[in-house]
């Protein structure tokens, strides 16, 4: 997904809304038996500022489905995840978490895999108490 600027400048246009879709990269999901059972749904908001930076934020959301982490039975866990992002046009004043654009356009790409990673849980459980399966010793 990709914003304008030099459209939306010439339109008048400085504030918008992007409602969408993606699928998410399993090679982020660092749990073995897990994968993204829906897309990832993004709704996100912008505003273009006079120095051309782009402001956008809004939340990701998505589920994960697989074995649990401690019993290994099936479970799903929904993730919303809150999102947002400063784009500066290259050459410009940065932050270090800030992220550039050239040309005109700002590719969101980088910045909604670095949420979706971000917000990927470290391992995946079917409820508060469950208990690892036992093993006879024998």
């Amino acid at each position: 997904m990709m914003i304008d600027v030099r459209k939306c400048n010439a339109e008048g246009k400085y504030t918008g809304t992007l409602d969408f879709e993606f699928e998410g990269d399993a090679s982020l999901i660092d749990i073995p038996f897990v994968s993204f059972s829906t897309p990832v749904h993004a709704v996100l908001d912008y505003e273009i500022f006079e120095d051309n930076s782009v402001e956008v934020r809004g939340e990701l959301s998505f589920t994960l489905e697989g074995a649990c982490s401690r019993c290994l039975k099936q479970t799903k866990e929904h993730i919303v995840s809150e999102a947002e992002a400063l784009f500066v046009p290259k050459g410009g004043k940065t932050e270090e978490e800030d992220y550039t654009y050239r040309n005109g356009i700002v590719d969101l790409g980088e910045f909604l895999r670095d949420t979706v990673l971000f917000a990927l849980p470290s391992a995946l459980f079917c409820a508060e108490g469950c208990s690892a399966p036992e093993y006879n010793e024998e």
